[in-house]
């Protein structure tokens, strides 16, 4: 099976997207900080439960078992749902979990890439989970084929300094101030966040793809 290390995802009005994937060192990397998260919390939780044993040594017993279950499995799956597929080892490594054809993440897929953790974590380490990374088209884990998802690099974007635009060479409003103030009256946030990312992600598109993006683009504007 071939190998690549870049998702390309096809819309179907033509636009083709490109991430690039997250290799099994760099994962292995956030899962590490993971668990120093995992176990800070665990560690909090001891104190309870040990608190607990002494009044009731079952009840202490079944606290550790529920908080141990919780946590490591709650731990990836609530982060990865409230902060779209990111954990805070995720986060500090600029990683993400998206779905593998571009969908919205569903919080299905959330749940079976976590739950399927653990046998991804057999004999130890992320040996398994390791193993099918490296032999994985898509750099995937066992997790992450049966829930149909990827992890990917979230790519550094500088915006362009807009202000070094020469006005001769390209279209510019700043003539017309009456525009401008309209524009920014009715143009929601959404809406002028979609056109500044067309604009710094416009060298990822084909050419006829670009071509269509822009005159959708323009004629919304318009």
């Amino acid at each position: 099976m071939t190998r690549t290390n870049t998702l390309i995802i096809r819309t179907p009005e033509g636009v083709v997207f490109s991430q690039t994937l997250a290799g099994p060192v760099t994962r292995f990397l956030a899962w590490m900080f993971d668990l120093l998260c995992i176990l800070l919390i665990m560690s909090v939780l001891q104190i309870i439960t040990t608190f607990v044993l002494l009044v009731s040594p079952a009840l202490g017993s079944a606290l550790t078992v529920v908080f141990g279950f919780v946590v490591t499995v709650g731990y990836g799956m609530g982060l990865e749902w409230l902060w779209r597929g990111q954990t805070v080892g995720k986060r500090l490594l600029r990683l993400r979990v998206v779905d593998a054809a571009g969908l919205r993440l569903q919080f299905s897929q959330v749940a079976i890439r976590n739950l399927l953790r653990v046998v991804d974590l057999l004999p130890g380490v992320y040996l398994v989970g390791g193993i099918a990374a490296l032999c994985s088209r898509k750099a995937q884990r066992l997790g992450d084929l049966a829930a149909n998802t990827v992890v990917i690099r979230i790519p550094k974007i500088v915006e362009p300094d807009l202000s070094q635009l020469g006005a001769g060479k390209f279209n510019s409003l700043r003539a017309h101030p009456h525009l401008c103030a309209r524009l920014r009256q009715r143009v929601t946030p959404l809406e002028a966040s979609t056109a500044m990312q067309a604009i710094v992600r416009r060298d990822e598109f084909e050419a006829s793809a670009r071509v269509m993006l822009f005159g959708e683009l323009a004629e919304h504007f318009k």
